[in-house]
């Protein structure tokens, strides 16, 4: 099993309006991370990667 990063807002839930998205506590910048079975020290590199990349 991998790890899966997703935005809620523009797949999960993308059928919900700004007040069902408010009421269910998803914002514009939440995003979703199921853990994998991946090496920690894997999982932890590319979140940091992926962290530096969006800022």
């Amino acid at each position: 099993m991998k790890t899966l990063v997703m935005h809620p807002a523009s797949t999960s839930h993308h059928q919900l309006d700004a007040a069902a998205l408010a009421a269910a506590g998803i914002g514009a910048g939440t995003v979703r991370i199921s853990v994998g079975i991946e090496h920690v020290e894997d999982l932890w590199a590319d979140l940091e990667q992926a962290l530096e990349q969006a800022a």
